[in-house]
């Protein structure tokens, strides 16, 4: 992100007055590295660049052209996680070291991929120093919150337009060559954030597309999943996860022969999920 203080942490895209139920959300995908961010780190720019989820961005212009609305991140993240809570913070990286009471342990933070990215695998440490308490608490400010209170925010304007609100939080995933995953991961917390009948919709759209599916597994959804959905408000949350290969080309950095196909597919699920949302039967409206 830019040193600017005033630099904003997400983009708005889309209509001023949505015309679907579907909100898309890509909070791992911004490149807006600041030159202080580059500095603090001890491994190169194109290491920290791993941590995103590369170019999801650029996925979801389709849904948006057909209607949707999309909060995209522009600060990376290495310098925030937006799909962790503020509190799920390694305490070891920050001075003066956190109050254990202000402190959520969890097993992201212990594997090095908390709030803030503390360790990355085959690289170890991220940062030269440990980052003072006082800038952890300005980004949780300036990017965290504000992204989150978007989406908020979109998510009641839509459900008071359209008596329902359904997130699509997009996201990539490394691809794993043994075939032990499915190239598109559809996680709903277990159940627990957003009605049955809408994932259903959202398997049926990729299936039909060509792509294996799962559910939950290896990815059930993060915080913004958790946070953000309430089925029983009418406030729906699914989390997406697209196997990388599919889209990149062999270097998982510039865009692939796959790219237009997966484009295309991120619009059909928001299709099917608006098309469900709409049914009259649909357990999701009742």
């Amino acid at each position: 992100m830019a040193d600017s203080p005033s630099a904003p942490a997400f983009r708005r895209l889309g209509p001023d007055r949505a015309g679907s139920p579907v909100l898309l959300s890509v909070p791992h995908a911004g490149r807006d590295y600041s030159d202080s961010l580059i500095k603090a780190a001890r491994v190169p720019l194109a290491r920290l660049e791993m941590l995103e989820d590369r170019l999801v961005d650029r996925l979801v212009w389709r849904a948006v052209e057909a209607g949707s609305v999309a909060v995209v991140a522009e600060a990376p993240r290495a310098e925030i996680d937006l799909n962790r809570d503020e509190r799920e913070l390694d305490p070891g990286m920050v001075v003066p070291r956190p109050h254990a009471s202000t402190i959520l342990e969890s097993p992201r933070t212990r594997g090095g991929l908390g709030l803030v990215p503390a360790r990355m695998s085959g690289a170890g440490p991220i940062w030269r120093d440990r980052i003072p308490a006082a800038d952890i608490a300005r980004r949780i400010a300036r990017i965290h919150r504000p992204y989150h209170a978007a989406l908020s925010e979109e998510l009641v304007a839509l459900r008071e337009r359209f008596g329902i609100a359904i997130l699509l939080d997009c996201h990539s995933m490394p691809p794993r060559t043994d075939g032990s995953q499915a190239q598109i991961v559809l996680g709903d917390r277990h159940g627990s954030s957003i009605a049955a009948d809408l994932v259903a919709a959202a398997e049926g759209a990729v299936r039909e597309a060509g792509f294996s599916v799962a559910r939950n597994a290896p990815y059930a959804g993060g915080h913004i999943t958790a946070q953000h959905g309430r089925p029983q408000a009418g406030i729906h949350a699914l989390q997406l996860e697209i196997d990388r290969s599919l889209y990149l080309g062999p270097d998982l950095r510039a865009p692939g022969p796959g790219f237009d196909r997966v484009s295309a597919l991120i619009a059909a699920i928001v299709e099917a999920l608006a098309a469900q949302a709409r049914a009259p039967a649909s357990v999701a409206a009742e």
